[in-house]
């Protein structure tokens, strides 16, 4: 059997992990906390198009063929039917965070297909013959959807539903760490009614994968991965729309008016949640010099509470991490840091894959794991004197994606806000904080563009003006 991560559900005080396992007979279990029994799913057939170098020109050409191509907005809606049925089957509650989200982003691109952008307006304010304007919006034509690992149904459904609703047909390039949900997932959208060929999945090398992000019969390109991927792609991309969803260095600010109990329960979360294998992980928290000894010690006490284990037994908060390769350079990321100088407080070993939560402080901004994106459980905490220094060290990154302020100052909220470097400031919460109708994107090498499905959907049309 081999072990697919799943979903991380964030909103407890601790991480819990989801996974799906997928069998030799393709049958896929998804266990998470609301599952008192694995509840087996058949993937179904997919279109074989894997790994030849034909199938890329087919599926180029498919795609090239269905450009432009007015998708109804039902298929959508059925596809987020048909996925809540097959992938939750045999609970009560919807109860994966990443089936629930895929399932809430097809049925809102259902809707915002009904509405995409266009205006009206008049053009005579000079002189001569009146005229008047309508702007309408059109599909950019074929996108390729690059998706990671980390959340292997919500990011295929991140780049599938926009584009959908968009009119683009799309060919989604899963990670080779998760591809079998993205195939049931495309094979859903098709069996939904789908227009055959506007959804192909394709499981590609690297070779393959620049062949593709060069043809010029793309219109754009999505991308979900590491920094140092999406801009090398970006730069073959030539004349092509490219949303890049990229890395990030996400932290928290504490100031003396935060609540203490909620941002501690709020960091364990963020900091852990899904062994710290998320673009929005809260890998550094600064707190006011008031606040930091209740707080670091509040804070150690929350994460002793974490439950670690095998991720298949329901009860576990905290588990592995994707492979052993991963875990091992975390590992040398936090012995480095200690090697340098740094304290650490709690964890700071690895057993196989699985790195122990861990906690750092006395660390310098030329460290690694201060300065670059660990993606793994690795939290830096260090106090501060005034906010404009712990905004600044917030913006010392070459990251900018989220970041989190807990604070109940109105004052406080409109410096970060207005100061922060990111492409979000959440009040109150971690970083980690995503809804998936909200634009969702970063400046600074964590990308740009912005997700969310109704701001994806722009990215994936072109303003045509009719002068009249």
């Amino acid at each position: 059997m081999s072990k697919i991560i799943g979903a991380v559900e964030i909103g407890t005080s601790c991480a819990k992990v989801l996974i799906g396992e997928v069998s030799d007979d393709n049958s896929l279990n998804i266990v998470g906390k609301s599952f008192r029994k694995n509840e087996g799913v058949r993937k179904g057939e997919i279109i074989d198009f894997r790994k030849t170098a034909s199938s890329v020109h087919a599926a180029i050409d498919e795609a090239e063929r269905m450009s432009g191509t007015t998708v109804d907005s039902i298929y959508l809606a059925q596809t987020g039917v048909h996925l809540k049925g097959t992938f939750l089957k045999g609970s009560a509650n919807v109860a994966s965070p990443d089936g629930r989200v895929s399932v809430a982003d097809l049925q809102r691109a259902a809707e915002e297909a009904k509405r995409k952008p266009q205006e009206f307006f008049d053009l005579d304010w000079t002189k001569g013959p009146a005229k008047q304007g309508i702007v309408k919006c059109f599909p950019i034509g074929p996108v390729i959807g690059i998706t990671p690992f980390n959340f292997p149904l919500n990011l295929v459904a991140h780049k599938l539903a926009p584009a959908i609703a968009a009119g683009c047909p799309i060919l989604i390039k899963p990670s080779p760490k998760t591809p079998n949900v993205a195939h049931q997932l495309i094979e859903i959208a098709n069996q939904s009614g789908t227009i055959p060929g506007s959804a192909i999945c394709l499981e590609l090398n690297n070779d393959e994968v620049h062949e593709l992000v060069q043809d010029d019969r793309f219109g754009a390109l999505s991308f979900t991965g590491s920094a140092a991927v999406g801009w090398q792609l970006k730069n073959k991309a030539g004349k092509k729309r490219v949303t890049l969803e990229l890395g990030g260095n996400a932290g928290a600010i504490l100031t003396p008016t935060a609540d203490l109990e909620v941002a501690v329960k709020r960091c364990t979360t963020g900091g852990f949640a899904y062994s710290g294998q998320v673009c929005i992980h809260t890998q550094r928290i600064y707190v006011h010099h008031s606040l930091y000894d209740q707080f670091v010690e509040d804070y150690l006490v929350e994460i002793s509470k974490l439950k670690l284990g095998d991720l298949m037994d329901p009860s576990t908060d905290f588990g592995e991490m994707i492979t052993e390769e991963s875990a091992i350079r975390v590992q040398e990321w936090i012995d480095e840091a200690i090697d340098q100088g740094a304290t650490l407080l709690t964890g700071g070993k690895r057993e196989g894959s699985m790195v122990h939560p861990t906690v750092l402080t006395n660390t310098l901004p030329s460290m690694r794991v201060v300065r670059e994106e660990v993606f793994g459980p690795v939290v830096i905490v260090e106090k501060y004197q005034e906010l404009e220094e712990a905004v600044a060290s917030i913006n010392d990154s070459s990251y900018g994606l989220q970041a989190g302020i807990f604070t109940d100052s109105q004052s406080e909220i409109q410096y970060a806000f207005h100061n922060m470097q990111t492409g979000a400031v959440i009040v109150n919460d971690v970083p980690t904080y995503r809804a998936d109708q909200m634009p969702y994107g970063g400046i600074k090498d964590s990308g740009f563009g912005r997700e969310g499905v109704k701001y994806a959907i722009r990215e994936l049309m072109e303003p045509r003006l009719l002068v009249y």
